[in-house]
Parts: C-alpha cells; sequence; structure tokens
C-alpha cells in the first residue's frame, strides 16, 4: 500500500532544519550550495542520483563550474516538505562531505 507522504508543521520544519547545518529554507524547499569543482561535482550528482533511485525521492540539482545546489520538496505532498526532505539532505551532505576530503589537486 502506498502511504502519501505528509507535510510537515512549522515547528517540525524549524526542529528538523536545526539538525541539518547548512540548508535553508525557500519558502516550501531547503536548499543547500556546496562550493566544489565542476568535475567533483558531477562525481557528487552521480552518487546522489544513485541514491535517490533507491529511495524514490529526487532534488532538483544545479550544477556551475564552481559549485553545486541542491533544492528539496516533495512533489507527491504538494511542492511541500516532508520528513523525506531532510532525510535527503542528510544523505546528501554525506555524499558531499567524502568527495570533499579528496584533495583538489
Amino acid at each position: 500500500m502506498v502511504v502519501d507522504p505528509v507535510p510537515l508543521t512549522e515547528e517540525e520544519i524549524e526542529a528538523a532544519l536545526a539538525k541539518v547545518p547548512g540548508w535553508h529554507r525557500e519558502g516550501n524547499e531547503i536548499s543547500r550550495r556546496f562550493d566544489i569543482r565542476y568535475h567533483a561535482g558531477v562525481a557528487v550528482i552521480v552518487q546522489v542520483a544513485d541514491r535517490e533511485r533507491r529511495i524514490g525521492h529526487h532534488a532538483d540539482i544545479d550544477l556551475r563550474i564552481d559549485h553545486l545546489r541542491f533544492a528539496i520538496t516533495t512533489h507527491d505532498a504538494g511542492y511541500q516538505l516532508t520528513a523525506a526532505d531532510f532525510d535527503l539532505a542528510e544523505r546528501i551532505d554525506a555524499i558531499v562531505a567524502a568527495h570533499q576530503s579528496i584533495p583538489l589537486d
């Protein structure tokens, strides 16, 4: 049985944001920018996309020459924030941290 995602209350959103430092709320989505070189950003995107496929939840991704930005909302909940958004933010943070531990030169 498929369960519809439940939008979080304002209080739940504030509490969840406190657990994902660096993520910012912009309306009904959370976003974060990472300063990372282009090719490392591509590698991050591949890993994030694989994880997203496995959990069935996806971010909007914007890759530039010197940074990568993710924006997350739950489309199936009417473009509102749910627990799945904050779970994905934590997963993205872990993937980016692993890539940034590699020397840039």
